[in-house]
């Protein structure tokens, strides 16, 4: 009896050690998802404003050698070269930051708010939802959608002759908000109209490369995508398919769409968002694990690109100096600098320094469902990519406990290392350091703690059988290059990452 008690007292205390300290166990498979392009911000209004005298967030943001890493820049297509007659804003604007990204072999597109107001029903940019235009609605006139493209030409012609190729331009910039200020409307079979009849006049000989995006709704709505996925003209005009998530959580509104878009051979990118659910203060860490959480569901989600809203905002990668006005007060944050950057950059750093140019596996932990806030501050979550020689895992734990992590990979590993974020302070972000493994092996345990952001990158042993996975031919169709840096190349020469159309990734040699 005694030997009894003494057997169930010592296994009482073994559930309690795991009850303190929960363990899971990641198996990351060698299934090969999309191909990351890369991540960004948008240079648009707000507080990088004036553009042409104003690039300290993208000297300091953008490039490899930079502590961040973002390479792609989202820009503003005012309604015309000398601006608006109600707005101040022109082409120029983004011209000093555009040529340091591209300088820096970095993405850059165009989103146009408004066409040029002479082509739409209110006669103006503005989008008709104020008492001074009558509350009419602006939509672009249909005898004019013959003149869209070409409009967009001229913008394409004006960059180039000053130096910057732009990537690729999008239809509209939410296209499903009655606004106020800047902006256009279309019902989803409008711009099958649009694109269907009158898409071909973009000119892509005279700027080879270009591609076109569909417009990028305010939510994630998937009826806009189907229209233009389900016409045949249209899914061969459009490149890339893409839209903001507010009020949308990825995985519940990007995940359908990146499965039928993906397949095709297209991209697919999130390319407005901001998490300000509490713009009273500056980001705690807390909600700078939402943002961590929210870049890992859109990865999780299909999509292919990330690009947040403002560079240079309190709530953003850097700061301004500026008192903010909440709620009709005014609010200074001393820690606020100007173009500081701040934690929530670090945070993006995770991603756009390691993820960018890389193919995401498949993980055991992949059916992540979207969550609220309160949701998201109990719980894991992870992805996993390949980039080269490189095996790369992202690990969240936004509880209050520690959690032993028992990572299982897909080939054999001989080292690696660790980025650590787990606060806001200096000390507590990217912080790097040795993982300990002395021997190959397919397996790791780590101990993930409290309240953190962890990537963790283990080098493939070459030496390893395995190996010979990551060399296996992907399966035949259309296929589509990049560079190492997720940048599409029309010509691929060197070493670079072949996409094909089922979104399958390897690192080719093409001499």
């Amino acid at each position: 009896m005694k030997k009894i008690l003494f057997s169930l007292i010592v296994l009482l205390g073994v559930t309690a050690v795991y009850a303190g300290k929960p363990r899971t166990t990641l198996k990351v498979s060698s299934t090969k998802k999309q191909t990351i392009t890369g991540f960004g911000g948008a240079c648009c209004d707000g507080a990088m404003k004036p553009f042409a005298e104003d690039n300290a967030p993208v000297d300091k943001l953008y490039g490899a050698d930079s502590e961040i890493g973002l390479n792609i820049l989202r820009m503003e297509i005012s309604p015309s070269l000398t601006g608006d007659n109600w707005g101040d804003y022109d082409w120029n604007g983004s011209l000093p930051s555009a040529k340091i990204v591209k300088e820096r072999g970095g993405i850059v597109f165009g989103t146009p708010w408004s066409p040029p107001g002479d082509y739409k029903t209110n006669g103006t940019a503005q989008g008709g939802n104020s008492e001074s235009q009558g509350n009419k609605k602006g939509k672009l006139r249909e005898d004019c959608y013959e003149k869209f493209f070409p409009w967009l030409n001229k913008f394409l012609f004006w960059m180039h002759n000053r130096g910057v190729d732009v990537d690729a331009v999008s239809i509209q910039n939410e296209p499903d908000w009655w606004v106020s200020y800047s902006g256009c409307l279309y019902e989803p079979e409008e711009q099958v109209n649009l694109v269907k009849n009158y898409a071909h006049k973009l000119d892509r000989k005279k700027f080879k490369g270009v591609r076109l995006i569909s417009a990028e709704p305010l939510g994630y709505r998937k009826d806009y995508f189907d229209a233009l996925l389900n016409d045949e003209t249209c899914r061969e005009q459009v490149d890339i398919f893409a839209g903001h998530i507010y009020g949308h959580m990825p995985l519940q509104y990007i995940k359908p769409v990146a499965q039928t878009a993906l397949p095709l051979g297209k991209e697919v990118w999130m390319t407005e968002h901001s998490v300000t659910d509490n713009i009273d203060h500056m980001p705690n860490w807390n909600d700078n694990l939402i943002f961590a959480e929210e870049l890992n569901e859109c990865m999780l989600a299909g999509c292919t690109g990330y690009i947040y809203w403002y560079l240079r905002a309190h709530w953003a990668f850097c700061g301004t100096g500026l008192p903010w006005t909440y709620n009709e007060q005014e609010m200074n944050f001393p820690e606020n600098q100007k173009d500081e950057l701040l934690p929530r950059a670090f945070v993006m750093s995770h991603f756009s320094k390691n993820v960018t140019g890389s193919t995401r596996l498949k993980t055991s932990e992949d059916d992540t469902e979207g969550r609220t806030k309160e949701e998201i501050l109990a719980k894991h979550e992870y992805s996993a990519y390949q980039k080269g020689d490189s095996l790369i895992v992202m690990a969240i734990n936004a509880t209050e406990k520690a959690l032993d992590l028992m990572v299982t990979l897909p080939y054999n590993v001989k080292s690696g290392t660790l980025w650590l974020s787990t606060g806001n302070e200096a000390e507590n972000l990217c912080q790097k350091s040795d993982l300990p493994i002395t021997e190959s092996t397919d397996k790791y345990l780590y101990e993930m703690p409290a309240k953190s952001l962890s990537t963790l990158i283990f080098m493939v042993d070459k030496g390893s059988t395995a190996i010979e996975n990551i060399e296996k031919s992907v399966e035949d169709g259309p296929k589509t290059y990049y560079d190492l840096q997720g940048r599409r190349l029309e010509t691929p020469h060197g070493v670079c990452i072949e996409k094909s159309a089922n979104g399958h990734s390897r690192k080719i040699m093409i001499r």
